[in-house]
């Protein structure tokens, strides 16, 4: 579903109920909840922890990394 569609459901939904901010919250929890039971996330296992830091070593031995100042000068 695109991204237009889904902003028409969501003004629909806030067209047709009244809801509260409490109703708001509870209705958003509810859809986050449904949304993770169905798209099960898998932690990292130690193995692929290790390769991505063994990997981050590399690059920062090599200097492939960005300064404090490059990472936040939009801020």
């Amino acid at each position: 579903m695109s991204t237009v569609a889904m902003q028409g459901v969501f003004d629909q939904i806030l067209a047709t109920f009244d809801l509260t901010a409490a109703n708001k919250r509870w209705l958003a929890a509810h859809l986050v909840e449904y949304a993770d039971k169905e798209e099960r996330i898998e932690p990292y296992t130690l193995a692929e922890i290790d390769t991505m830091l063994a990997e981050s070593e590399a690059d920062f031995a090599a200097g492939r990394y960005k300064t404090n100042d490059q990472v936040f000068h939009h801020i």
